[in-house]
């Protein structure tokens, strides 16, 4: 059953095909400072309406350009910056919390080894 990522203001809203079927918390400088919990798509799986204007940061230039809404400011998705990348991360804090109150939250290790905790 699809559902709808959306952020404070619903400028930005994100169609997914399904719930997730696990969530990540990253602990990472940049993901600890955004407060995220990611949810993994392919990007097939992702629908942005055309039109939707969001301000993007790279950090150091590195794999994916993060994306926020330009009104209220919140951390929407990330998109690989490789067009041969085909995976999505959506902000999980920005569904439904009914909806996803029962997925699993993997906790990752990105500040060191790169490797799940758990």
């Amino acid at each position: 059953m699809p559902l709808t990522a959306t952020c404070h203001c619903g400028a930005v809203a994100i169609t997914l095909s399904e719930l997730p079927t696990e969530l990540t918390r990253c602990n990472c400088s940049l993901c600890r400072s955004y407060g995220v919990v990611w949810a993994y798509y392919d990007e097939a799986s992702v629908a942005i309406p055309d039109g939707v204007e969001t301000d993007t940061y790279t950090w150091n230039g590195r794999n994916v350009d993060f994306h926020r809404c330009r009104c209220c400011g919140c951390v929407t998705h990330w998109v690989p910056r490789r067009r041969s990348r085909k995976m999505r991360g959506v902000n999980a804090n920005l569904m439904p919390a009914d909806r996803i109150t029962s997925v699993r939250v993997r906790h990752r290790d990105g500040a060191k080894t790169g490797k799940y905790l758990d």
